[in-house]
């Protein structure tokens, strides 16, 4: 039985270990990548950034498509096909909305960096609380 496989992606080195982890253990199951813009907020630069573009649109499908260029190389090496999925919003909301069309989700478990841990970690912390399937952390 073919499994629906999220990983959520976001270009940092914790995503693309998710990334081969899934690939490895899920090769054979649907794979669908997730990229979520975050909301503008005082904290998420990149977001208002976007906000202020021009076409909006145009700029999230270019953010995305950096991300999802080399998750999509990635996958090639090994064989691969993988589906993508852009998401607007709080990235745990928005990853745990997803998940309820998938059987289990690949996230990066936290980051290196304190920064990165904190944000990313309390990502995956509300992803694996919340999430409505089974959810597997990769270090």
């Amino acid at each position: 039985m073919t499994r629906r496989v999220l990983v959520p992606v976001d270009g940092s080195e914790l995503a693309t270990r998710a990334l081969e982890y899934a690939l490895d253990v899920h090769g054979d199951d649907e794979l669908t990548l997730l990229y979520v813009v975050g909301e503008a907020s005082s904290m998420m630069g990149s977001a208002t950034s976007l906000a202020l573009e021009d076409d909006v649109d145009e700029a999230i499908a270019q953010e995305a498509q950096e991300v999802f260029g080399p998750a999509r190389e990635l996958a090639e090496e090994y064989g691969v096909e993988v589906g993508a999925e852009i998401g607007l919003g709080k990235p745990a909301s928005v990853i745990v909305e997803h998940a309820e069309n998938h059987d289990v989700v690949v996230l990066g478990s936290h980051s290196s960096g304190l920064r990165e841990r904190l944000l990313v970690g309390n990502v995956a912390t509300k992803v694996v609380r919340n999430a409505p399937v089974p959810v597997t952390g990769v270090r």
